[in-house]
């Protein structure tokens, strides 16, 4: 879930006064506390060593200063420092240029379409205008990575799009007959007859498809066909049903009943035609797609979920119907869940918390989330397996003024390690609720620190989060000598190049298997390297 852009501007103001008055950036640090779980004696380690094969040594003088004392203020200040840090890089002249560049083709790009088919503003259309869905026209935070573009020379721009990877815009009705707009992905050379499949799920309130694009082109060169769209509501897709039903933070249910819808679509074909193509077509005169451009390559045994702030909701939501303690599947296409993996990007929810999106770095409110709680969602129930990320400050970087659980962010990770599913928690020091969805101007930690070639190098978070995202796809969803299988398991372990990243408010945790039937399991990865 997103907050607006004015919003946001307004918080970021007065918080990075705050913050930098404090301290400058600095680094994180690491847990003192001993792991809870243990790891298997096995030739399979977490990796204890760097590049250069020297012990991993963190230092743990935040993990073991306690609120209130004058370390936790420095350890805090240097924490939430790094919440601006994407802010203040942005100011790069070459960065500023192409956004800038970006919005204008976006704008353009949307107003063509309203010429070229005025149904999408004109009745039944609802609400529909260049400035509603918020994103609708890609301007200031929508517009995103702005070298993420097939317009833009670089290796994330044209190299990509004409080289790496085929791109096809689709629009399909979901099952009230509001118009959903998205594109399909897919890698212009393969081995494989067919590959796994992902469905990404944006947030809500004002994040575009093209906030994901950072993962969505990591997926596809990892050798995945990736859908991607804007929920009812948001984006460049309707903003309302015909008759009028809402979208987005109005109507939460699209964030599950819209992704079974996307579910049916992925699977579509010639043969099995998208469902709600019959049933809603001649709604408007706009060309619909009755099925998927790329369902040849679709492997409909390897489906992914990967979903941020109401789409991890969505994501927990959707991959738990089906279990015996959960809602039948409401699939048309499928008799069964053909959900195999989840990812989720702030957050996992659990039976007692669904939508466990960070909010604040304050206490945690049970009641926010529950205004937010769609009545008709599935209970949740811990049927294949999962990985959780979890922001620190939410939207709202302010210092913590308390000494959190350390367990906090593990609710989930209990309810699927109890289950026997597989599962990873993390949370990365210095990270809010937009460190997932990279938008211009929105506080998160470094996500362009370099602009080389016409693209964004290094950053904070975004780096890691690319990592074990893929990691985990991999481990479940491929197979033996496609790419990233043989390595899948070592990444996951991969402590000596991502744990001094990791919280030291927060445990992240792991409990799973190798292929090899080797079992990982730690309640808290940093205390696994604490002195």
């Amino acid at each position: 879930m997103h907050t607006s852009s004015s919003i946001s501007h307004g918080l970021l103001g007065l918080l990075c006064c705050t913050t930098f008055i404090l301290s400058a950036c600095g680094g994180d640090s690491s847990n003192t506390l001993s792991a809870n779980g243990s790891n298997s004696a096995s030739a399979l380690q977490p990796n204890q060593t760097d590049s250069n094969n020297a012990p991993v040594q963190i230092d743990t003088t935040c993990d073991t200063a306690a609120y209130p004392s004058p370390a936790f203020v420095q350890c805090e200040a240097q924490n939430v420092a790094r919440t601006y840090e994407a802010n203040t890089e942005q100011l790069n002249p070459a960065f500023q240029v192409r956004a800038l560049q970006q919005q204008l083709v976006n704008s353009s790009g949307m107003l063509m379409r309203s010429i070229n088919d005025p149904s999408w503003s004109l009745p039944p259309a609802f609400g529909n205008s260049p400035a509603t869905p918020l994103c609708a026209a890609g301007m200031g935070p929508c517009v995103g990575d702005p070298f993420r573009y097939p317009g833009v020379d670089g290796p994330d721009g044209k190299r990509f799009y004409e080289q790496e990877a085929e791109v096809i815009p689709v629009v399909y009705y979901d099952q009230e007959c509001a118009r959903i707009s998205g594109k399909v992905w897919r890698p212009r050379s393969t081995a494989s007859s067919t590959l796994p499949a992902i469905v990404v799920k944006n947030g809500s309130v004002q994040a575009g498809e093209q906030l994901y694009w950072w993962a969505v082109q990591e997926l596809v060169r990892a050798g995945y066909t990736v859908l991607t769209n804007d929920p009812r509501g948001q984006g460049a897709s309707d903003f309302s049903t015909p008759k009028g039903a809402q979208g987005g933070n109005f109507n939460g249910a699209v964030f599950y009943e819209g992704l079974v819808n996307d579910i049916d679509f992925l699977l579509s074909s010639p043969n099995k035609p998208y469902p709600h193509e019959a049933t809603c077509k001649g709604t408007y005169p706009t060309k619909t797609n009755p099925f998927n451009p790329f369902h040849a390559v679709v492997d409909a045994e390897r489906i992914g979920l990967a979903g941020h702030s109401y789409g991890a909701g969505g994501v927990t939501w959707v991959q738990s119907y089906g279990a015996a303690d959960s809602l039948p599947w409401p699939g048309k296409l499928t008799a069964t869940n053909p959900v195999k993996v989840v990812v989720a990007w702030d957050a996992l929810g659990s039976r007692s918390k669904p939508n466990a999106a960070t909010l604040s770095s304050l206490p945690p409110f049970d009641a926010a989330e529950g205004l937010i709680r769609p009545s008709s969602a599935p209970p949740v129930s811990a049927r294949v397996p999962a990985m959780s990320f979890t922001s620190e400050y939410g939207f709202t970087p302010v210092p913590f003024v308390r000494n959190p659980p350390r367990d906090e962010h593990l609710n989930a990770f209990k309810q699927w390690k109890e289950s026997n599913q597989p599962v990873y928690a993390l949370t990365i020091a210095g990270t809010t609720h937009l460190d997932y969805s990279l938008g211009y101007g929105l506080p998160a930690s470094s996500w362009c620190p370099k602009v080389e070639n016409n693209a964004c190098v290094g950053g904070w978070a975004r780096p890691m989060i690319t990592h074990y995202t893929l990691a985990w796809f991999d481990r479940f969803l491929k197979n033996s000598g496609e790419p990233g299988f043989d390595t899948a398991d070592q990444r996951l372990l991969d402590d000596a190049k991502w744990a001094e990243r990791m919280s030291f408010h927060f445990a992240s945790a792991r409990s799973f298997s190798t292929r090899e039937g080797q079992s990982k399991m730690t309640d808290d990865i940093r205390g696994l390297y604490s002195n």
